[in-house]
Order: structure tokens, then C-alpha cells, then sequence
């Protein structure tokens, strides 16, 4: 009877693999090599002298002359499926280099004498090994290599969840007392234990190695499936060919795994029915996608967020938010060392907040009616409009440079006598000098807030500023409210017109980004070079660093498109003769030196 089921089994895994379905992913990697060849020679990249020096395995030159690096390899696979699995897809030269390629691999043992000769199965379109110690099987044909493996681990069902009552939304239910509940939820435990602690060590590992056999017989013809009619590279929709390697991220998929995590964990108490499902999360966001990108003048990486449609319309009003010009009186004149300035519509935020909570929590074990009285609540009690001027939603933050301050130790200790002992000392130490402003259009909150410190001793007056008591290890820190700005910050020197260089370049850019950053790489390692933190050594390697790259920057764009948002962070070269990848391969080495 066994063998008839495991036929049937196998049959129907058969007729499903081997439709012509379009495969959705929980996850798609692929290495553009058709694009990143055009800009640099791969083989370059494979035999430079770091990579030579610090490789650990076969010479990467053997890769070079087994694939073709320069097309398009993938890794792709499903975690949430009933079938599991991660899958390698690799352009290959020659079938045959292949396999004498895999053979050599695992004869070769250096740590004993004795020698496995690979067991190659030639199933006449493609040849499959499938090593004795693992599960992952190796698949070729005269054009591709995969890597097959599937993931899915033996769980026993004997272990059953506790039962619960649910609400429903269509059928009334009756209400339980306490002690009743919590005496079905003893008995139900006791039974579990009981009936998993009758299960033998022997029956578990027979059941367990019964679950492998079978996942080993579907993961042949999942392969099967695969080259039998020729085969074809997988791909998606979803990456982005421009890119030089491209990634995407099933979002709901990976909530989907999150709430089965908390679902398990949680089976034995009564609160995760009330708990936001893994399609609340889905309506959400639809994915992520990850895209590199290697020039010669620069390397940059895009997240890419994107949303289902109702969603986007509100993420576009959060983000397009229009600046208190004011918050620019105090934007430094020159460039700072680094900055980072992000406005988002915080009164956006909180018209949509209950309707968002809403969304999210929508679970058939709540009543409608019961998510409809905490959103009504939610609204009735906070006043959009009011509370969205406490922080309107500009906030900027700046790090001008380092200053050496002397400031004041103690240290614990205890004497001859065996009583405590403090000891002061005066030491000099770096600190950063830094300020962080933000836009308060609440006419009367803020001047209170200021007034409560005063009076609880934690701020002190200081003509137009007040200091913040206790900071003076910081370079004392002190708070200035200027109309509708507020500045924290422990400098008053780079306070100027907020009509300089920097302040116009700042405004330019943030006309069409609700992020903007930069963090200049030459400068800020210049001044660290000058600290007593940095020997001749360290000055001497940053400094090269500065001379190869200029900065960072990190940006996102306020409006979306096609429903997607987009985060980019970008390292600029000084230099532009060779492509990034192998300039920052020959930095390292001449560093490591």
C-alpha cells in the first residue's frame, strides 16, 4: 500500500511539474552579466591579485573558463509554497567541462587517503548528480547549470494545535468564562504532551528519513520538469534588466513567514486571533527590489518600494510635502562635513492613520464593527490639523566638524581603608560638532515645553538660548527656539544667512527629494586625520581613501512612479579611468599592504 501511495504521489508531482505555468517567486536574484560585462572585463575582476591572494577553494579562472560571465545567471526560489526550494541558474561553456569540473572537485580530499568517485546519472537530455551527503542535486545541459535544492525540514503532526474558539463575523458566538477556558486549554496541553511524549525516538527518525526519501523523489522531477522539453532560464517581471544585478522581494511572502512564526509560537494563547494577518500586510506593499549599479565614476544602490495602489496614493501625500522655508535660516553657508534633511506631510500621516490601522488589522476573528469604534476613537480623539504642528515634519541634521574639549572624569575606587574613593581627572578628548533642526507650528506648545524645563532645572536661560544642564562632555548642548524652528545643536559658529553655497544646492535638491543627504568622505577624513586618534599610519591609509572617493549621497524622490518609491544611496569616485569595482579592488590591496 506504501508503494501504491508513493506512486500516486510521484504521478501527480509529474503532471504538476510538467504544465507550462507561469512560476511566481518569493524571491529573484540575477547577476545582469550581459550589462556589467559592457563596462568592465569580468575576467579582470576574477584574476585581480586581492581576490587571487585571498581565495579559498578552486582558481577562480577555472569559473572564468566553466561559465559564461558574461550573461545572465539567477538564483530564484519559494519559501512559502508547499513546494520550498532555492534554485541556481548559471550559463555554462561546455557540458562536458562540467562534469570533469565536478569530478575533480570531490576526488579530491586532501585530509585522507580515501577517494568517492561522483555518481553522474546521463538522463540523456541532461546529466544529474546528486551528492550522497547532501540534498542540493547538480543539473547540466550543454548550455545551463542549476542548482537544485529542496528546503522544506520534517515536521512531525503529532504535535497539534490548541483548539480556540474564533469570532466570527457572519455567526454570533457564545461567551465563555474565564475558568472554562482555561480549564479546555489545560486539558487540551495535557493531551498533547501525552500523546507526544508516546512517540519513540526510532519512529521519529524512520518518519523523518520516509519525508526525506519522498522530498528527494520530487526534487528529480521537479528537475526533470525542467529540461525534458528544453530548458528554459527562468526569469521575472519584476527585475530590472538595466541594472548590473537586480533582486526582488515578495513582501506578502515574507510577512507571510512572520505571522506563521508568531501564529506557532502563540497557538496555546487567545491573542494572536487579534493579531494583523500576513494579506493585511500584502495590501500594503506588493515588494521590494534591491539594484546595484557599478560605473567607473560611481557605484549606487536603488531600493525599490513598491505599493498596491491605494497605498501609493497615500505614501505620495505623506512625501510631497511642501518645506517651511524658515528651516533654511539655518542651513550652514559652506558644506558640511555630512548631512542629512528629510520632510515628510506628518499631517498626511495622521488623516490616514486610522483608515491604515484599519487595513491592518482587518482579521475574520474581529468584529468589523469593533475595528470601526477603535478607528472612530482614534480620530475623534487626536485633532489632525492640531497635532500635526507640534513636528510639521522637517527635520535636518548636520555635522559641521570635530573639536578637542578638556572635560572631567571620575573614577570609583576604594583606599586602605576600604572606603570609597573618587578620584577627578581633567582629560581632552574629540568631540563631533553637530545640530539637528526641525519646524514646530504649535503656537504655544513649544515656549511651555521650554518653560517646563526651566522651571524643573533641566534648562537654564542663556539670552536667546537655553542650555540643556549636564552636557558639557558634549560640548554643552543647548536648545534655541526661533519662531517656528527649533535648534538643538553645540555650535553656534556655522549659523549664518542660510544663503550660501550649500544652503542654495540644498534647496535645489530638495525640491524634488524628501531625502537628501550627503557625507563628504574627503572631508571628514581629513579631520579625523588631524585628531590624536589617528597615527601616521591611519592618516596615511585615509587619506588615501579621500583621494579616491569624494562622497556619499542618499536620495528619494518625493513623487512615485508607477507606484513605487525609490531610495537611492550612491559612492562617488575622484576618479573615472576604470570601472569602480576594480578601483576600489586596487585600493584595498594597496591598503592591505
Amino acid at each position: 500500500m506504501k508503494q501504491f501511495y508513493t506512486l500516486f504521489l510521484l504521478f501527480a508531482l509529474h503532471l504538476t511539474f510538467g504544465q507550462a505555468n507561469k512560476k511566481q517567486y518569493d524571491y529573484f536574484v540575477q547577476f545582469n552579466g550581459n550589462q556589467l560585462s559592457k563596462k568592465v572585463n569580468l575576467v579582470d575582476i576574477l584574476n585581480h591579485p586581492l581576490i587571487a591572494k585571498y581565495k579559498d577553494g578552486p582558481d577562480l579562472a577555472q569559473y572564468a573558463a566553466l561559465f559564461q560571465i558574461d550573461q545572465k545567471a539567477s538564483i530564484h526560489g519559494n519559501f512559502t509554497d508547499s513546494i520550498q526550494y532555492y534554485q541556481v541558474t548559471i550559463p555554462i561553456k561546455s557540458k562536458e567541462a562540467v562534469k570533469q569540473f565536478l569530478i575533480e572537485q570531490r576526488t579530491i580530499n586532501k585530509n585522507t587517503d580515501s577517494v568517492e568517485v561522483p555518481v553522474i546519472k546521463d538522463l540523456g537530455k541532461y546529466l544529474l548528480f546528486s551528492p550522497s551527503n547532501q540534498k542540493k542535486s547538480f543539473a547540466w545541459n550543454d548550455n545551463y547549470l542549476v542548482i537544485l535544492e529542496f528546503t522544506k525540514k520534517y515536521k512531525s503532526n503529532i504535535l497539534h494545535e490548541t483548539k480556540q474558539d474564533s469570532i466570527s463575523i457572519e455567526e454570533p458566538y457564545e461567551e465563555t468564562t474565564t475558568n472554562e477556558t482555561n480549564a479546555t486549554t489545560e486539558n487540551d496541553d495535557t493531551e498533547v504532551v501525552e500523546e507526544y511524549a508516546g512517540i519513540s525516538n526510532e519512529e521519529y527518525e524512520k518518519a523523518e528519513a520516509d519525508f526525506n526519501f519522498l522530498q528527494a523523489e520530487q526534487q528529480n522531477l521537479f528537475i526533470k520538469s525542467l529540461f525534458e522539453n528544453g530548458f528554459t532560464p527562468p526569469n521575472s517581471d519584476k527585475i530590472n534588466a538595466g541594472a548590473d544585478i537586480s533582486s526582488w522581494l515578495n513582501y506578502s511572502s515574507v510577512m507571510s513567514t512572520l505571522s506563521s512564526t508568531y501564529g506557532a509560537l502563540s497557538q496555546f494563547t487567545s491573542y494572536n486571533k487579534f493579531l494583523p494577518v500576513q494579506n493585511s500586510f500584502g495590501n500594503f506593499v506588493k515588494g521590494i527590489n534591491l539594484d546595484f549599479y557599478f560605473d567607473n565614476d560611481n557605484a549606487r544602490i536603488e531600493e525599490v518600494i513598491e505599493y498596491a495602489e491605494p497605498m501609493a496614493v497615500v505614501v505620495e501625500k505623506m512625501t510631497n510635502r511642501k518645506i517651511n522655508k524658515n528651516i533654511f535660516n539655518y542651513f550652514p553657508d559652506e558644506k558640511p562635513l555630512a548631512y542629512m534633511s528629510y520632510h515628510i506631510n506628518s499631517k498626511a500621516i495622521l488623516e490616514n492613520f486610522p483608515s491604515l490601522t484599519a487595513e491592518l488589522f482587518q482579521n475574520p476573528k474581529l468584529r468589523k464593527e469593533d475595528i470601526t469604534i477603535v478607528t472612530d476613537l482614534i480620530s475623534t480623539i487626536i485633532d489632525e490639523e492640531a497635532t500635526a504642528t507640534l513636528f510639521d515634519g522637517d527635520l535636518s541634521m548636520f555635522l559641521y566638524n570635530m573639536k578637542e574639549v578638556e572635560v572631567t572624569t571620575k573614577s570609583y575606587g576604594y583606599d586602605e581603608n576600604y572606603e570609597e574613593k573618587v578620584t577627578e581627572q581633567k582629560i581632552k578628548k574629540n568631540i563631533p560638532l553637530f545640530s539637528a533642526v526641525f519646524t514646530s507650528t504649535h503656537p504655544t506648545f513649544g515656549d511651555k515645553l521650554i518653560q517646563l524645563g526651566v522651571r524643573k532645572q533641566f534648562l537654564e536661560p542663556k539670552g536667546d538660548y537655553y542650555q540643556i544642564l549636564g552636557t558639557e562632555d558634549y560640548g554643552t548642548i543647548f536648545i534655541k527656539k526661533d519662531k517656528d524652528v527649533v535648534i538643538i545643536t553645540n555650535t553656534q559658529d556655522y549659523f549664518n544667512t542660510g544663503k550660501g553655497t550649500f544652503s542654495k544646492e540644498a534647496k535645489k535638491a530638495l525640491k524634488k527629494n524628501y531625502i537628501s543627504g550627503k557625507v563628504n568622505i574627503a572631508g571628514l577624513t581629513n579631520v579625523y586625520a588631524n585628531t590624536d586618534e589617528a597615527n601616521e599610519t591611519k592618516a596615511a591609509k585615509i587619506k588615501r581613501v579621500a583621494e579616491q572617493f569624494t562622497d556619499i549621497t542618499l536620495e528619494s524622490p518625493k513623487k512615485l512612479i508607477d507606484n513605487k518609491l525609490i531610495f537611492e544611496c550612491k559612492l562617488n569616485a575622484a576618479k573615472s579611468d576604470k570601472n569602480i569595482i576594480l578601483q576600489t579592488l586596487d585600493l584595498a590591496q594597496e591598503l592591505s599592504k
